[in-house]
């Protein structure tokens, strides 16, 4: 029903509109999580996956018709710049997983007792990623504000490996299961969205403070993977609709390589911004 309400070419038209409904996803899957399995004692020590699947369907059915539609909007590259063929598919997304991040971090303040179920792996995440020689002291603490280890040459490469994988796995996912790179990306606004739960101690003050911390770097990072997602998920429909003889399918494939250089670029800026200019700010 939910995915009745939402018009992928009304959110084209207008992409703000989908920070709106990824606050409704992902609030919806917080409780529905919680609710139907905190008291089960089997599901209650998979919460934070399964607050990611929760996501991850209510966002299915609108990933997949704008991935639809950005592949029939390759069919004629003469007409349009890449940019301007895809810039509105990848505004709504963005603005879609900026919903995803708010929710989640007000999640995580909001509901301190539920935290070390429903968001148990993502700390496990973080402090893999951020404290790796403290990590049980970080996952038994629910970590820290992570300071002065950015200008370290390994934290810098560890930051920049964990971003090729999620670029790669997302233009992967993207590509076999047509919009299933959806659940890489709505895991990764919840592993933000504790980043930012931890760096703001809890506290809903401390939190606009917090989401500019993780959003100056996070929004190439994540526009990345985005932009690398729609160029599987296209590449896959024209894989399916078209011949290797159409113009139409080299049109597509042409757009979706394209694609994948401008995601590389996002993801480099990102990783620069992250690790020479965040930890000079906060």
């Amino acid at each position: 029903m939910l995915e009745m309400l939402f018009n992928p070419k009304r959110a084209e038209r207008h992409p703000w509109e989908m920070f709106f409904v990824g606050l409704l996803y992902a609030g919806l899957s917080m409780v529905l999580a919680n609710v139907l399995f905190a008291d089960n004692p089997v599901f209650s020590k998979h919460i934070s996956i399964l607050l990611i699947t929760f996501t991850v369907m209510f966002s299915l059915p609108f990933f997949y018709f704008i991935i639809k539609l950005e592949e029939r909007s390759s069919h004629d590259s003469s007409k349009e710049n890449l940019w301007t063929r895809h810039e509105r598919a990848i505004s709504a997304l963005m603005w879609l997983f900026l919903g995803f991040v708010v929710a989640f971090s007000l999640g995580y303040i909001l509901f301190p007792s539920a935290i070390a179920n429903t968001f148990q792996a993502q700390i496990e995440q973080y402090c893999s990623i951020n404290m790796p020689s403290q990590f049980n002291d970080c996952v038994s603490r629910y970590g820290g504000a992570f300071a002065g280890a950015a200008t370290s040459k390994d934290y810098a490469m560890n930051i920049f490996v964990n971003n090729v994988y999620v670029l790669i796995f997302s233009l992967i996912f993207s590509l076999i299961f047509g919009a299933g790179a959806i659940f890489i990306l709505a895991w990764n606004a919840s592993v933000i969205a504790t980043a930012i739960g931890i760096f703001s101690r809890a506290s809903l003050p401390n939190l606009p403070i917090s989401l500019a911390r993780y959003l100056i770097h996070g929004i190439p990072e994540i526009a990345a993977y985005f932009v690398a997602a729609l160029a599987g998920g296209i590449m896959s429909v024209a894989l399916i609709k078209h011949d290797a003889n159409d113009d139409n399918f080299w049109n597509i494939m042409k757009d979706a390589v394209d694609l994948i250089l401008v995601s590389i670029v996002l993801l480099v800026i990102g990783v620069a911004i992250e690790v020479l200019v965040t930890p000079r700010l906060f």
